[in-house]
């Protein structure tokens, strides 16, 4: 591309989506070190996250309404969920999304965009290595998430969070059993933690233990019955245990489960469905009134009984199964999304024109395809 940059935020149109994908600070930022880029947003795309268009203009950016115009006029498309196909195919060759792809799990997106010869730069393959925090999109929302699942957990549940001194009597704390010490588990524990309750967190990392302890939790140790080697992926993610160690860590976990008043569930493993940690049985051993928050519902839950997007009462037991967390803060998520991006076009915007320097590993690996080829590593090798 020789001349400047064309960058273009639409409205997000999936279901329950609040978040804009480049806030009016994003685009203040990107103006000050590229004064040439022109950045136009459609009429209305940051009001559900609290960015009026006033603020956008204000910042810099032109406001548009042609939607179907917008996506064909653009060079690159900013955005937090993968486009409609619509929009995809209205774009121009050579052109460019950035968004969360999951490329794994929705082939067809791939195809489309190779089809259509777009680039597709996915925010949920930037490898995990210290140079790439910055653009960590999958952390900063994940934290939000497990954030989130806390607050709703205390407010699904029928008592107190931490312990009460009154006239009438003492109540002891509530007790909280985090599922899954990634980067949402551990905004779970700290959050349940602030709320004054006395937490507990399994992982089969035994890595996290530390981390987890520094939040003033105790770690849930299962001993495993064979050697599993590492537990953790190359990018931190844990590994799926043996059907012997499962079955141990079932046991484990059933235990502390039923002594409980609220389970969080954040455990995932990238491009596959979300493991079965808590039972039928479980929940029907915990006490009436008690709540599992059920963060990995998207990817088919962690619990045998949720059911994507409802809460449910299974035995007096209210099981949460929450969708799209991080959209119901949408303007910090919006906030920390928007940073996410404007690090990753640090090292794709020179001299306001966009490049693909493939010589380096984080643009290698968030470009799922690009001249019709498929380039991810990542995705190469879980494809």
């Amino acid at each position: 591309m020789d001349a400047a940059t064309h960058i273009v935020i639409l409205t997000e149109t999936d279901s329950l989506e609040k978040r804009v994908a480049l806030t009016p600070e994003g685009v203040q930022a990107l103006k000050k070190e590229h004064e040439a880029i022109r950045i136009t947003v459609e009429t209305g795309a940051g009001e559900a996250s609290g960015y009026a268009d006033k603020e956008y203009v204000e910042a810099g950016a032109e406001t548009g309404e042609d939607r179907k115009a917008l996506a064909a006029s653009a060079d690159l498309l900013l955005a937090v969920n993968f486009p409609p196909d619509e929009v995809i195919r209205g774009m121009k060759k050579g052109s460019a999304v950035i968004s969360f792809m999951w490329a794994l799990q929705h082939a067809d997106r791939v195809k489309m965009l190779q089809e259509c010869n777009v680039t597709g730069v996915a925010m949920d393959t930037i490898p995990r290595i210290s140079r790439a925090q910055s653009m960590d999109a999958l952390s900063s929302m994940s934290n939000i998430a497990g954030y989130r699942a806390a607050i709703i957990g205390a407010d699904t549940l029928n008592r107190y969070m931490p312990m009460m001194m009154t006239a009438a009597g003492t109540i002891p704390p509530a007790r909280v059993l985090v599922l899954g010490a990634g980067v949402a588990g551990l905004q779970a524990i700290a959050t349940a933690k602030r709320l004054g309750a006395i937490v507990e967190a399994f992982d089969v990392r035994p890595v996290v233990k530390e981390q987890v302890e520094s939040l003033g939790a105790s770690f849930v140790e299962v001993p495993l019955e064979e050697d599993e080697g590492d537990t953790e992926t190359k990018g931190g993610y844990a590994k799926e245990l043996s059907e012997r160690n499962k079955a141990k860590q079932q046991e484990v976990v059933h235990e502390r489960v039923k002594k409980s008043d609220i389970v969080i569930t954040t455990a995932l493993i990238p491009g596959r469905p979300a493991p079965k940690l808590v039972t039928r049985a479980m929940v029907e051993d915990m006490k009436s009134g008690s709540v599992v928050v059920d963060i990995a519902a998207e990817q088919g839950g962690n619990c045998e009984l949720t059911v994507p997007g409802e809460t449910i009462s299974h035995h007096g037991v209210m099981v949460c199964g929450p969708l799209n967390l991080p959209s119901t803060l949408a303007n910090h998520a919006s906030k920390l999304y928007s940073k996410n991006i404007l690090s990753l076009l640090k090292l794709m915007l020179k001299e306001s024109t966009l490049v693909f320097p493939f010589d380096d590993e984080i643009v290698l690996n968030a470009t799922v395809t690009h001249d019709g080829e498929l380039v991810s590593p990542f995705v190469k090798e879980h494809s």
